[in-house]
């Protein structure tokens, strides 16, 4: 595995008219830079060796002049109740990242992971139990996308920021990806076909609305009172509720855009009657939608599911009050299927591993 190497240029964070600068500035003729960016974005090139349309001198300048992102993969679990595909990869400076395949009616979605580890410490979430390490690069991100259309020989047509990380957290590398992701030189991918999660950073929110994005922004509530909310989310002692609501109604006027509720359902704290109720009236001015998650168990959190029937009463009390709901279809719940899991289970192996030898 390569090095990153600081005084290198992160060629496939560039956008087409800064890569065509960048190499006008270095002798090149403008058109090679459409003839890279396309094989980068579009036809999912590993490396320089594989543009062959280009000279073999122009291919080794460019590996002395750039670094090139290509994630590595490191395991790949495959559900066998719904053929949902888990990957772990390897950065070139040895993180590990974990994004999720699944096949929709509607097309096939990707979920990616938008920093190593995250330092929201949500207390139901695996993804959080190591604290942060970095953020991930506009290139990381998308690279995750293109290694796993090329991995199962598919189109992804939905991009989901909701893996490992808080995605507004990394607020100017997540707008570069969007760009680049959603660039018509590029892969191209609606912007109306991307979701991007955050718990609640309410600044970054607002930054977000002023881009005037098409995208979906799903806000990560899972309570509807600041007592609970903080009991299950850090953040939310810093951000109430009253103010996040105030951010939502924001985001919505700037971009028209409606703002999705997440709301995982955890067995005895927020899955009441009276919870459902609260939730409802937050939704109401806003017409969200309210996705209700079945929390995903993790091994070291002692959160529980909650079961069937509060899951179906909740529902149906959103939905009495005139709210539009939906329940997360359980995708992958066979092979670690709750952030973080994969790549924390791997690491303890191999720490394990050492331990043994």
């Amino acid at each position: 595995m390569t090095e990153r190497t600081l005084d290198k240029i992160d060629i496939k964070s560039l956008s087409l008219s800064e890569l065509t600068e960048e190499l006008k500035g270095r002798g090149e003729k403008p058109f090679r830079a459409r003839q890279i960016y396309q094989w980068m974005h579009r036809r999912g090139a590993r490396g320089f060796d594989e543009m062959t349309d280009l000279s073999r001198d122009l291919r080794k300048k460019l590996k002395e002049w750039y670094d090139y992102t290509a994630v590595q993969t490191v395991r790949m679990q495959q559900s066998r109740i719904d053929g949902t595909r888990k990957f772990l990869f390897a950065l070139a400076d040895g993180n590990l990242v974990e994004s999720v395949w699944m096949r929709y009616k509607h097309g096939n979605s990707v979920c990616i992971s938008s920093q190593v580890g995250c330092r929201m410490g949500c207390s139901f979430c695996a993804s959080t139990l190591n604290g942060l390490e970095r953020n991930l690069t506009p290139s990381e991100m998308l690279d995750q996308i293109y290694a796993i259309g090329l991995l199962t020989g598919e189109r992804v047509s939905n991009v989901v920021v909701m893996g490992t990380g808080e995605p507004l957290d990394n607020y100017d590398y997540l707008l570069k990806f969007i760009r680049l992701l959603t660039d018509e030189n590029g892969l191209h991918i609606s912007q109306r076909n991307v979701t991007v999660s955050t718990c609640g950073l309410v600044p970054q929110m607002r930054r977000l609305a002023e881009e005037r994005l098409q995208i979906t922004l799903a806000l990560s509530l899972h309570a509807a009172t600041d007592e609970k909310r903080q009991l299950l989310m850090p953040v939310a002692r810093r951000y109430s509720i009253g103010e996040l609501m105030e951010a939502c109604g924001y985001y919505f006027r700037q971009t028209g855009r409606r703002i999705t509720f997440e709301y995982s359902l955890v067995g005895g704290v927020n899955d009441t009657d009276e919870d459902a109720a609260r939730l409802a009236a937050l939704a109401a001015p806003l017409g969200c939608h309210i996705n209700l998650i079945p929390v995903n168990p993790v091994r070291e959190r002692n959160y529980v599911q909650s079961d069937a029937a509060s899951i179906r009463a909740f529902k149906n009390r959103l939905e009495k009050d005139g709210r539009n709901v939906t329940i997360r279809r359980e995708m992958g719940r066979d092979i670690d299927g709750a952030c973080g899991q994969l790549r924390r289970r791997h690491q303890d192996e191999l720490n394990g591993g050492m331990e043994r030898a």
